[in-house]
């Protein structure tokens, strides 16, 4: 070794060069010149949810023919008035009771297709009135959805055991009824009882 080379070793002249490191890669874009873009940080598809209500309404609901009868029997003329607005609306033909023994006697007179029927009522309660339906030939056909403001599902449970074909809680929306009301609907779009809930006739 000469005497330059040993100086030169002393310096570290002659020390192995580093490898560089890579440049990041070249992403080019269809809009512009190449950007550096490092690979952990390349950006993902975003999934843009769908606004609220868009997949229910893809469905258009089904609804009873217009004519159809809905008794309406509740002491509260804020839900009377609610229910007949809803249901006239749709071009359903509505009678109300304010109490259970005016109820019986519409359901005779008019031979409703569908009754909206409360639990709590002056004298005889939706109980009563729902087993009285249900004992009779004429009237145990008749679809029944059961409202209440009580959150107990012990109501649910025995209106459903007595013979309910629905039970629907206050305070309910638009939406709500009309769901339930489309639940009954048979084939020819008019409300029916599940085969299921119909009782035996007389006790």
């Amino acid at each position: 070794m000469s005497w330059l080379d040993s100086i030169k070793s002393l310096l570290g002249l002659n020390a192995p060069t580093k490898a560089k490191a890579p440049l990041p890669a070249i992403a080019e874009t269809p809009t512009g010149p190449a950007v550096d873009i490092p690979a952990e940080q390349s950006p993902e598809p975003v999934t843009v949810p769908l606004p609220a209500g868009k997949e229910r309404r893809e469905r258009e609901r089904v609804n009873a023919p217009r004519g159809t009868r809905v008794l309406i029997v509740d002491d509260s003329p804020t839900i009377v008035a609610l229910l007949r607005r809803m249901m006239q609306q749709n071009g359903y033909e509505t009678f109300e009771a304010g109490d259970g023994e005016t109820a019986l006697a519409n359901v005779t007179d008019q031979m409703p297709d569908l009754i909206f029927l409360d639990i709590v009522l002056p004298g005889m309660n939706g109980f009563e009135v729902l087993r009285r339906l249900r004992r009779s030939v004429e009237t145990r056909h008749i679809p029944v959805i059961m409202i209440s403001g009580n959150e107990l599902a012990t109501e649910q449970f025995y209106a459903q055991r007595i013979g309910a074909d629905d039970f629907m809680k206050k305070p309910f929306s638009r939406s709500e009824v009309f769901m339930r009301i489309e639940k009954l609907l048979g084939p020819d779009r008019m409300p029916h009882r599940p085969s299921q809930a119909i009782l035996p006739t007389a006790e």
